[in-house]
């Protein structure tokens, strides 16, 4: 079972927060983590996965243009998403600088998407999904670890 773990990244700091998300997917018995960038995913990775993490740095309050052109593109494989679990991750250089309305902005393309959307567990943050201001911390990193082992679970629980 695939889970692709989709990120645009410049600084690399979104990239290193979807790394520790794969680490989580991996954790799961018969879970794979496929990481891609926005610049190398294409249509099959979406189709052929059982859940999509996708993550992006603020900018203006919502995804980067890159990320959102891949929603935009692969619109045509949309039914094939439905009833696929996804989730949203994000980063920022500033405490405040709208790393919830990113998340919700990848949330909204999920959800037109059909897929059925969480966000991080309980014993995270329980809000909707990670983030972090920079490079992740020892914290974050295991937020997004979590995340990545909730995603799995839940597709292997719908899988089955």
């Amino acid at each position: 079972m695939q889970i692709l773990i989709l990120y645009h990244s410049k600084g690399g700091n979104t990239r290193k927060v979807a790394e520790r998300i794969a680490e989580g997917v991996e954790a799961v018995s018969g879970a794979k983590a496929l990481l891609k960038s926005t610049q190398e995913v294409n249509k099959d990775d979406f189709v052929d996965s059982a859940g999509v993490i996708a993550g992006s740095p603020v900018y203006f309050g919502a995804m980067a243009w890159d990320l959102k052109r891949v929603f935009d593109e692969y619109v045509v494989v949309r039914r094939k998403m439905e009833n696929k679990v996804g989730a949203a991750f994000a980063t920022s250089g500033d405490p405040s600088g709208g790393k919830e309305t990113t998340m919700m902005s990848i949330v909204q393309c999920l959800l037109i998407y059909g897929m059925i959307v969480v966000g991080d567990p309980m014993e995270a943050t329980g809000h909707y999904g990670v983030a972090c201001v920079g490079a992740p911390d020892e914290r974050t990193s295991e937020n997004a670890r979590k995340l990545g082992r909730r995603v799995a679970e839940l597709c292997k629980k719908l899988g089955s």
